[in-house]
């Protein structure tokens, strides 16, 4: 599915913005208006125009907080923040120590920040003990009342942000009764741009202590707590729930097995025999190559090195080995939601791997295209998506719970 543009990753990150306005962290106009002044292909045109629509939209709310609409600044905030996320994607050449990636993204947390301190719902900026430091986190409440609630815990993937948790999932959870704790780990938003950590596979690891921090709060309910994870999140949480047993539920968006597969299914053979190999003098070049015509293939192999701390286009590869459910799958043992996308250009044929693997009571539902919800992590179809997965998780953490009668 094309959206707006031709080019097959400008398309989908366009159809990711707008599919944001479903909880206000876009404009429909807005994202149009944008994208018109975006030729194919051309990240520079990218930055410049979503980072002029972000600065237009940060200024609105700016002005509409200091003549006291507090609704109408929360709103622009909220889109202003997902704008300047948006705008930064590409800027991928030195994104470590390139201050316009700084610029931006400093700028996407703290109008998120701003907006956050103006929802209904209390939102609390955690700092979630992690290895003798802290990982970043926002702790979503349905309200200020302390009492015990389902709990999700979200985490994001390859290259989303914490503040992007707010329009994957948590406003639809809030309004359903659940709270949310979302956290940028290893190699994510924050935790990458200022503590410069990056992927590991031994995701337990970091979710073991996350979830020891939800549990020491009071408005957790200690025997319904969800674990769901986007995209590369896929298996950082299958790998963790397969060692962290204190979960009720689990919730895969989408399933992936293996991902070292996912990059290699895309290669020519004699490439993936070089980078094996460690014959880097003859597979970065070729990568380089393929990357010169390949937007999408562009960005992944750069934001592959940077957040996976690794030298090169082949050494992210190689890293990637380690990030599988092979022996792993089997240990889960709460049930589990493994969604997947009809046309994920992803993952695609991942989440089968992930149910066939499974020991554990478990549920693959595919999201498909002729219904808007074909495309990785099913954007643009966040409803469908919200709806499926609180549908299940509320039948899944309270079985026994009556069904409504329906209306003649």
């Amino acid at each position: 599915m094309r959206f707006l543009f031709e080019d097959e990753s400008f398309s989908f990150e366009t159809l990711r913005a707008a599919g944001f306005a479903n909880e206000g962290g876009a404009d429909l106009g807005e994202v149009v208006a944008t994208a018109h002044n975006i030729a194919e292909a051309d990240e520079e045109a990218w930055l410049r125009e979503w980072k002029s629509t972000a600065e237009r939209v940060h200024a609105i709310g700016t002005h509409a907080l200091a003549q006291g609409h507090r609704v109408s600044a929360r709103e622009a905030l909220l889109r202003a923040s997902s704008y300047y996320r948006t705008a930064e994607f590409y800027r991928r050449d030195d994104p470590a120590d390139d201050p316009e990636v700084k610029h931006l993204s400093a700028l996407s947390r703290e109008t998120f920040a701003a907006a956050a301190a103006l929802l209904d719902t209390p939102v609390e900026a955690v700092r979630i003990p992690y290895e003798g430091g802290s990982l970043p986190g926002y702790l979503f409440l349905v309200d200020d009342s302390g009492t015990p609630r389902p709990t999700l815990i979200f985490t994001s993937g390859f290259d989303s942000t914490l503040e992007e948790a707010y329009f994957v999932v948590a406003a639809a959870a809030l309004r359903r009764g659940y709270n949310v704790l979302a956290y940028d780990g290893p190699g994510q938003g924050a935790a990458l741009r200022e503590q410069h950590l990056v992927f590991r596979p031994d995701w337990e690891a970091v979710v073991t202590p996350v979830v020891d921090y939800a549990l020491t709060r009071p408005e957790t309910a200690p025997d319904q707590l969800v674990l769901m994870g986007y995209s590369l999140g896929g298996y950082l949480t299958a790998r963790a729930a397969a060692h962290e047993h204190r979960l009720a539920a689990l919730v895969l968006d989408d399933g992936l097995y293996d991902y070292y597969d996912a990059h290699t299914r895309m290669m020519p053979p004699f490439l993936q025999e070089w980078v094996e190999a460690g014959r880097d003098d003859l597979a970065n070049p070729v990568a380089d190559l393929l990357m010169k015509g390949n937007t999408q293939l562009r960005w992944a192999l750069r934001n592959g090195v940077w957040a996976f701390g690794a030298a090169s286009a082949a050494d992210y590869i190689r890293r990637t080995v380690d990030y599988t459910l092979d022996g792993v799958a089997e240990l889960i043992a709460c049930p589990t939601l493994i969604l997947d996308a009809e046309n994920d250009q992803f993952f695609r044929g991942q989440p089968q791997r992930v149910q066939a693997a499974l020991t554990c009571p478990h549920t693959l539902i595919t999201l498909p295209e002729a219904e808007g919800a074909g495309e990785h992590c099913h954007m643009g179809a966040m409803s469908r998506f919200q709806q499926i997965t609180f549908d299940w998780l509320d039948t899944t953490l309270n079985p026994t719970a009556p069904t409504a009668p329906a209306k003649s």
